[in-house]
């Protein structure tokens, strides 16, 4: 069996979970990897078949998508022209996490896809969202990418086809200690900006990854460093809590390793704040803005003693192999 697994390369976590599952696809038969994006830092350990431009948002620094940055990196003739090259009929099963350019030959080429991706959560009215939805931005949920049959993964069971996270197999298979920092992983922000901050908090070691600086460096009780997987998985491990952005999968591991939480979702970003309206609900806390209250929320955080217990069973080779099983008849 032929199978075509797409990834959207917009952000770490869809890079990070298609980690855990190309090497289970590879089981069922012969894989071809497509990547569309050009903002994630991980990289697959897999050799890609295809690699295109896509058609992505780019990380400001102060908090936001820059969307200046990500108008100019549109290139429509150039996404029609990667939507008609993909030879899609050669292939028993078409799985997307998110990726448009497939998504969309697969509705011009009328071939069936399957999305396996945390986006098909929000397929479901269940899913929380916030109090004031942006009507427009659920319209890029449900057209961005759209399949034909669905798999979603979130933060807890709230519909028939969603499963509880990916927990990567590299994470279950750490050893966690609490040395007493606190990982930092906020991209939509400059370093520069977040250490002006974390520096008012100085009897805390913040171990910052930063998409936004190209070296090393500390500036007091601040430690800054480029996103590292390995590194990024070491200070988690050791820490006592991560703040981060309102993604999904970085809360999802360090709740899994045990690991307090305080997420910081992105402005206007509205996937960022149905996560945070969901992770909230969890008892995560949550803050919307860089300011003067910033740091009395970070005090209050860092001495609540409340853990939050989860139950994120692994369970991704059960899913891929009930996929395969349903959904292999479906194109062959």
């Amino acid at each position: 069996m032929r199978i075509l697994f797409a990834i959207q390369g917009t952000g770490n976590g869809h890079i990070s979970r298609a980690r855990e599952i190309v090497p289970l696809l590879q089981q069922y038969g012969e894989l071809d990897v497509l990547i569309s994006g050009t903002q994630a830092d991980v990289q697959l350990k897999c050799p890609l078949t295809y690699r295109f431009h896509g058609f992505s948002y780019t990380f400001g620094k102060k908090g936001s998508v820059d969307h200046w940055k990500s108008f100019k990196s549109m290139n429509l003739p150039r996404l029609w022209k990667d939507m008609k090259s993909l030879p899609l009929k050669e292939y028993d099963l078409i799985i997307n996490d998110f990726e448009p350019v497939t998504a969309w030959a697969c509705k011009l080429q009328g071939v069936s896809s399957v999305a396996l991706s945390h986006q098909a959560s929000f397929l479901s009215k269940n899913t929380p969202r916030p109090k004031d939805s942006f009507h427009w931005a659920e319209w890029v949920l449900k057209y961005y990418a759209p399949t034909t049959h669905q798999i979603g993964f979130h933060f807890e069971r709230y519909d028939s086809f969603i499963n509880t996270p990916v927990i990567r197999s590299e994470i279950r298979s750490l050893e966690t200690n609490d040395f007493g920092h606190i990982s930092v992983y906020l991209p939509a922000y400059h370093d520069k900006i977040l250490v002006n901050y974390l520096k008012k908090v100085p009897e805390v070691r913040w171990e910052v990854f930063s998409k936004h600086s190209k070296r090393s460096y500390t500036d007091k009780n601040v430690f800054v460093q480029p996103i590292n997987n390995e590194k990024f998985n070491a200070s988690l491990a050791n820490s006592s809590g991560l703040l981060t952005g309102g993604g999904f999968e970085g809360p999802a591991e360090a709740l899994f390793l045990g690991k307090k939480v305080l997420v910081m979702p992105m402005k206007f970003q509205y996937e960022q704040l149905c996560n945070a309206e969901a992770i909230k609900k969890m008892g995560v806390p949550v803050i919307y803005n860089l300011d003067d209250d910033f740091i009395p929320k970070v005090r209050e955080w860092l001495n609540c003693t409340n853990k939050i217990s989860v139950d994120f069973p692994d369970s991704t080779s059960d899913i891929i192999e009930g996929l395969i099983k349903k959904h292999s008849a479906c194109f062959l």
